[in-house]
């Protein structure tokens, strides 16, 4: 069952990004991982305005491996300069459906 990460980032302090942007493509792929975006072209059509910079969409083979991808110790010092030099929101989903009415996916238990 594949998973998702999706990270929703606004920076604070641009001196963390080139390094981060750089390495931590290869722990993902380390991780079974891909990433699907990493946009800074956002547009938001709800909820309360933010100052979100951009947002990542990487697709992992299992939860299990976003997860080991976030514990991984080669990215531990990549993500404390993340979260030192910006406000950032980090899922990790699944691709079930919690209505369970999505015939092409299946019902979230």
């Amino acid at each position: 069952m594949a998973a998702y990460l999706i990270g929703s980032v606004s920076i604070t302090d641009e001196s963390w990004v080139s390094g981060y942007a750089i390495s931590v493509h290869d722990i993902v792929h380390k991780h079974g991982g891909k990433y699907l975006s990493r946009s800074g072209n956002v547009i938001q059509t709800e909820g309360e305005p933010t100052n979100t910079s951009l947002i990542a969409v990487v697709e992992f083979p299992t939860m299990d491996d976003a997860q080991a991808f976030i514990n991984d110790p080669d990215y531990e010092d990549f993500r404390k300069s993340r979260m030192q030099g910006s406000i950032s929101n980090v899922y990790i989903i699944d691709d079930t459906d919690a209505a369970g009415t999505i015939p092409y996916l299946e019902p979230s238990s």
